[in-house]
């Protein structure tokens, strides 16, 4: 039987991933348990020829070894590396067999700052402010230390809560570590709806970053959420 995860990410990315802002996703592993309270998750579909074909997602072209985490099934991480700098955090959409996934793009390090503080300062100059632990894909993923090893491991459904914060402060202080690592995402039991803020995914090239696929979504006045930037459409050259 599905849990309200599995029921929320076995729909379509662009319509899951509203859904998650104000949710509360918790890493825990042997040095600490950190979360994140989601303030930016842009969605990606699937290839062409699908019912959601998408030129912004790494699924395109069809399934590889890189992306096969993003064909399911649901409630699942796919992590990868990017520009041989950062890994980025995907939870994957859709049944088994079809493509998408919600990239978790910014949140608010509501347990662990400590440890995330370490993390993101071990290549770093300066210390990163609060607000900016966890602002971008790279930042999320070394904030929560994910890496590929993590890349298809289960999401667990840590369950439903007015105040996701709070829940997952509490589970922190029962589990402050956990000597084999885990993923998991408390849901908010909303009463009322947020101010979200809907534009193109930002720096995504060609036309999946366009205003034809407005599938980010991020808090309103969040201090957390990442820059916009839009994405560049490259002309092609006339000769003359």
């Amino acid at each position: 039987m599905s849990n309200p995860l599995e029921e929320l990410l076995s729909a379509t990315a662009p319509a899951a991933a509203p859904a998650l802002l104000g949710a509360v996703l918790v890493r825990s592993d042997p040095e600490a348990t950190v979360a994140l309270r989601l303030s930016e998750v842009e969605a990606y579909g699937g290839p062409t020829g699908s019912d959601l074909p998408d030129p912004g997602a790494h699924t395109y072209r069809g399934r590889t070894a890189r992306n096969a985490s993003m064909f399911g099934p649901p409630a699942h991480l796919y992590v990868y590396f990017t520009y041989g700098l950062h890994h980025a955090l995907n939870l994957v959409c859709r049944p088994d067999g079809q493509a998408g996934g919600c990239l978790i793009r910014s949140g608010e390090v509501v347990v662990g700052e400590d440890a995330a503080r370490r993390r993101r300062s071990a290549l770093r100059a300066t210390e990163p402010t609060h607000v900016a632990l966890a602002r971008g894909p790279g930042n999320v993923a070394q904030a929560l230390a994910l890496n590929r090893s993590d890349d298809g491991a289960p999401l667990r459904y840590l369950g439903s809560s007015p105040d996701p914060v709070l829940a997952a402060q509490r589970l922190a202080d029962e589990n402050p570590g956990h000597p084999k690592p885990w993923t998991g995402l408390f849901l908010p039991d909303r009463a009322g709806q947020l101010d979200i803020v809907t534009t193109a995914r930002t720096g995504v090239s060609g036309e999946g970053g366009t205003d034809a696929f407005p599938w980010r979504f991020a808090l309103k006045h969040d201090p957390t959420v990442s820059p916009y930037r839009k994405a560049a459409v490259k002309k092609r050259r006339t000769r003359s």
